[in-house]
């Protein structure tokens, strides 16, 4: 096997929650008192477009919620979305002991629309651990397509064979692990930790 030089991470669901899930667009519903299945028949038809950055949060909304009067603000629902961000620390651990060695090229592939992207990389100080985000906003394609994986290794000039991807989703894994990737299907921090290990990853 060769030597890995290459972390790529998934973020939403290994390092912070997910941003914007069906849970918190729930409770979004609960907490705002708006029709949850009329939000979301909305928010599937704009949110890949959202997602690759097409569209700006600002058209999300007006077509999910406010192409009529709501009771709410825009600033008010928008700092909701953004408050559902959390850190998952001990994962983040793992993150912070691969990069601290200096040892490894360290990057994102991640899902994630333009302003919540921007919001949790200052939020969360990401670029402290990360020296590259490759995110759909960004390169306007998606988990799971290849095009995302390409462009990763493209921009970085990396082989697949020295690159490990991780992330919490079995599907996003099958394009990495065709284009030649090690791939860990993370699901706890102490897993992700010994599995990086057994492929001679310091950690």
């Amino acid at each position: 096997m060769a030597k890995i030089t290459t972390l790529f991470w998934d973020i939403g669901g290994v390092i912070l929650t997910n941003g914007w899930d069906r849970g918190s667009r729930r409770e979004a519903a609960t907490a705002f008192s708006f029709d949850y299945e009329e939000f979301q028949d909305r928010h599937d038809l704009s949110f890949p477009a959202f997602d690759s950055g097409q569209i700006s949060l600002n058209e999300y909304l007006d077509r999910t919620l406010f192409y009529r009067t709501r009771s709410f603000s825009r600033e008010e629902f928008t700092a909701f979305m953004f408050a559902q961000s959390k850190e998952y620390p001990e994962t983040r651990a793992v993150l912070a002991d691969a990069a601290r060695t200096g040892k490894y090229f360290i990057g994102s592939i991640n899902n994630e629309p333009f302003e919540l992207n921007q919001y949790r990389i200052e939020a969360f100080n990401l670029r402290r651990d990360f020296l590259v985000f490759f995110s759909s906003c960004y390169v306007r394609s998606r988990k799971p397509e290849e095009t995302i994986f390409r462009v990763a290794l493209e921009v970085t000039q990396r082989p697949p064979e020295q690159c490990v991807f991780i992330d919490d989703r079995p599907l996003n894994l099958e394009s990495p692990r065709r284009l030649g990737f090690t791939v860990i299907h993370h699901q706890n921090p102490e897993q992700l930790r010994s599995e990086l290990r057994n492929y001679g990853v310091e950690v």
